[in-house]
């Protein structure tokens, strides 16, 4: 009952349109990676999608802010069925619980940055989804730039600014078999970068 509500409401404060540029809606496992910049980019492209593919699609989040209160984690868990990480993990693999996930056929929305940023293009990925790409070949990878976020609900703000905000889903793309991490990266992020 919550989900429906939160999509509702985030709809009708700041849109969600979701826009599918280089594909469509497919049963298939992706991994959706964007651009970070706001509390509410998981929303929105959660919201853009088709609610039959919202089930089986988990967004990913640090657990040291989804998972430290009760309201955080019933959000998380409870509500957008997210996949926690450690970010600061230390003598472990941080990716092993998105790895769990993608075993057990689901799909992820990741955000290769690490952490919200105040530009409105992405910065430089971080190495977890060329890891992800080269343990899981076989799910696509859909880019997606998430527009008007940052305006809307800024870091550090509570209250949402009643803007127009739109996903955009880009191309599949996939690791290539030489291709090297930064190569990769650096590809990815203009993957990114071209939907703006």
């Amino acid at each position: 009952m919550i989900g429906p509500l939160l999509i509702g409401a985030t709809r009708f404060l700041v849109g969600g349109q979701g826009v599918w540029v280089g594909t469509a809606p497919s049963e298939r496992q992706r991994i959706y990676f964007a651009n970070h910049s706001s509390h509410l980019d998981t929303v929105i492209l959660w919201a853009a999608m088709p609610p039959h593919l919202r089930r089986r699609t988990r967004p990913v989040a640090a657990a040291d802010y989804w998972g430290k209160g009760r309201l955080q984690r019933h959000i998380a868990l409870g509500v957008l069925n997210a996949v926690l990480i450690e970010r600061q993990a230390r003598g472990t693999d941080p990716l092993e619980p998105l790895k769990t996930a993608l075993a057990g056929g689901d799909s992820l929305i990741f955000f290769p940055e690490g952490t919200r940023a105040a530009e409105p293009l992405p910065g430089a990925f971080k190495p977890g989804l060329y890891h992800l790409a080269k343990a899981f070949p076989e799910v696509e990878l859909v880019p997606v730039f998430l527009d008007n976020l940052r305006r809307a609900l800024p870091k550090g703000s509570l209250l949402p600014v009643p803007l127009s905000c739109v996903a955009r889903f880009g191309a599949p793309i996939h690791l290539a078999a030489s291709e090297t991490k930064p190569a990769f990266l650096a590809r990815a992020r203009d993957a990114v970068v071209a939907l703006a």
